[in-house]
């Protein structure tokens, strides 16, 4: 398998309904790559949901798609218990929670009951059900679209759920050629319907096992811990940056480098995710800087170590 040219063909094929957003397509891709979970926030309209699809289409997975609204059950979700009269035993009925990319739209929609029941999912790649416990398959991915908090009838999502996700983007309106382009192609057919895989499920799993064994130095495992303590003690922060947080900028990295060509993280990797790793999960007082320019600040304040020569595996 050749890791960059099953990564080319993820992103070209994903480019074909989501025009004009190079940036935001490799990060749908590193985050997927990285196992991780997905958070797509923008205002309605702006292709959040067609992201998602194009990511799941493209990959050959098995998908199912989960339209949160307030009336919506945790079992719609996990699943349910079904007694069976022929039987007279219960029979698990597996929610839709059972795929290897799960689209959650609108997720904060819901109610925050409902939201917590993808976190042992999320977390662990399982769900719990009347005690039993049940395994999910491999991959797994969570990406859910939000809208604006602040916008009429929605949650804000937990504190513990953002930091499950591994990243969170915004789509943002796309520019004049590229809208015109979109309203073109689409007049009279959806893109997405000529949307077919470009790679295996058995490729998915092989590229992410090639992710994670990417090196990563000690000294640039130190750069990362030194992000993330910055935040902890950044005087415009409530919250700053949790563990999880490290572990997952790590990860995102290595998918990053992967996706470069390299079998190693350099300290420009998890510049460049940091911005869409760690605002989400921070909370700044109000009325001060954004999550995300302090951040910015953090990145550019902390001391970056010497590059890590091709091939090194000390510290």
């Amino acid at each position: 398998m050749d890791f960059a040219a099953a990564a080319q063909a993820l992103r070209a094929n994903i480019e074909k309904v989501i025009d004009g957003k190079p940036d935001v397509v490799e990060t749908a891709i590193v985050v997927f790559l990285a196992e991780g979970h997905l958070l797509i926030e923008d205002v309605p309209g702006v292709g959040k949901t067609v992201l998602a699809k194009a990511l799941a289409k493209s990959s050959g997975c098995a998908v199912r798609r989960i339209q949160f609204t307030p009336d919506l059950l945790p079992s719609d979700i996990t699943g349910v218990s079904v007694f069976v009269p022929s039987t007279r035993e219960f029979e698990f009925k597996p929610g839709a929670v059972f795929a290897n990319i799960v689209i959650g739209d609108e997720i904060n929609r819901a109610s925050p009951k409902t939201q917590s029941a993808l976190l042992e999912a999320m977390e662990e790649h399982q769900v719990t059900v009347d005690g039993t416990t049940y395994q999910l398959g491999s991959p797994f991915t969570v990406v859910a679209t939000q809208n604006p908090f602040e916008m009429e009838g929605t949650y804000a999502l937990p504190e513990a759920q953002r930091d499950r996700f591994m990243a969170r983007i915004r789509i943002g309106y796309p520019d004049a050629a590229a809208e015109l382009e979109m309203v073109r192609g689409r007049d009279s057919a959806n893109p997405l319907d000529d949307l077919d895989a470009v790679v295996s499920i058995e490729t998915v799993q092989q590229m992410i096992a090639t992710a994670r064994a990417v090196h990563v130095s000690s000294v640039v495992e130190q750069y990362a811990v030194a992000i993330a303590q910055a935040t902890r003690v950044h005087a415009d922060l409530r919250l700053g940056a949790s563990p999880r947080a490290t572990l997952q900028l790590i990860r995102a990295a290595k998918a990053s480098a992967a996706m470069d060509g390299r079998d190693y993280v350099l300290p420009d990797d998890l510049d460049a995710l940091a911005l869409v790793v760690l605002p989400h999960r921070l909370v700044a007082h109000r009325g001060g800087a954004s999550a995300e320019d302090i951040v910015a600040s953090i990145v550019a304040q902390t001391p970056v170590p010497a590059e890590v020569p091709r091939g090194a595996h000390s510290g």
